[in-house]
């Protein structure tokens, strides 16, 4: 359920202008979360969201990288627990993931920007990676289920 919770939260923080906790709060309660404000509060600092300046001059919530392959230490986890199987076929494999899951986890994948893939597209629980090479396919491959691990 956390983990849902928070795949939730990362996908709020990307599709809206999310500036205070309620607001985030009202939002996982209309996706049938139940949360209080310490819940959210703790969830914020888990996933070590910061308030970044928006162009209008606002503030929102938005996901911290770290430097080392741009991601967080709590994105590859929920990588790590949203991945169900992996498939391929020629340049492209497919990975399915929990209801709900794929966009953070194409995010993640984003974010590593390895030079064999060269675009992600994800629907609610599965995504589509192409891979530039039909020979890069086996190492992609081998990347993510290391990652899965």
């Amino acid at each position: 359920m956390k983990s849902t919770r928070q795949n939730a939260i990362l996908e709020l923080i990307q599709e809206r202008n999310i500036e205070t906790q309620e607001e985030l709060a009202d939002e996982l309660r209309k996706r049938s979360f139940k949360v209080t404000q310490a819940t959210v509060s703790r969830d914020i600092r888990e996933l070590r969201l910061l308030k970044v300046l928006t162009h209008e001059g606002s503030y929102k919530y938005a996901a911290a990288d770290k430097p080392e392959n741009g991601l967080s230490e709590r994105f590859h986890r929920i990588f790590s627990e949203s991945v169900l199987s992996m498939a391929h076929a020629y340049n492209q494999i497919i990975i399915k993931t929990l209801p709900g899951s794929a966009n953070v986890a194409a995010e993640m994948v984003d974010g590593l920007r390895w030079p064999e893939i060269i675009g992600t597209l994800a629907g609610d629980n599965t995504i589509l990676l192409i891979v530039r090479q039909i020979d890069e396919v086996d190492v992609v491959l081998k990347r993510i289920d290391d990652m899965l691990r």
